[in-house]
């Protein structure tokens, strides 16, 4: 049975979370990947960030239906969700539309399980961790062609 750690790229392209948007794009195009994770100074992870995040923050901003009921404003759908879409649009940086709560997986995550993940979490990459550090990374890429070996 496959493992994270037979089929992950070893050679990780990190970013820190000010590093501004169009200087992201530049690194994900350059090193032809789909994303990064995103590490602090430390180098610990604190988020992940992907071309599907970039793609985002250029969309129209969905306004939110709202309706006023006795001076008071009730949203239909998020306010939260609302503010979120602002603030992507708005970015300028990493940080403001990095995903914080990246999912990982270990060396010993098995192809089933990655699979699994990537699918039901609708997840790209998937950073690979031993003892809390990034030794890895796994793609969809690298799953479609651990299928060809």
């Amino acid at each position: 049975m496959l493992t994270a750690k037979e089929i992950m790229t070893r050679k990780v392209i990190t970013v820190k979370p000010d590093l501004s948007v169009k200087e992201l794009a530049r690194v994900l195009v350059t090193n032809k990947i789909s994303g990064a994770p995103v590490v602090d100074e430390q180098e610990n992870l604190v988020g992940i960030v992907t071309e599907k995040d970039l793609i985002e923050q250029d969309k129209k901003l969905h306004l939110p239906t709202v309706i006023t009921l006795f001076d008071a404003v009730i949203y239909l759908e998020s306010e939260k969700h609302f503010k979120e879409e602002l603030k992507k649009l708005a970015a300028s940086s990493v940080e403001d539309i990095m995903e914080r709560d990246a999912v990982t997986i270990t060396e010993e995550t098995s192809l089933q399980d990655i699979a699994t993940i990537m699918s039901d979490q609708d997840k790209d990459l998937l950073p690979v961790l031993r003892d809390d550090r990034i030794v890895g990374i796994v793609g969809k890429e690298d799953v479609v062609r651990s299928m060809m070996d």
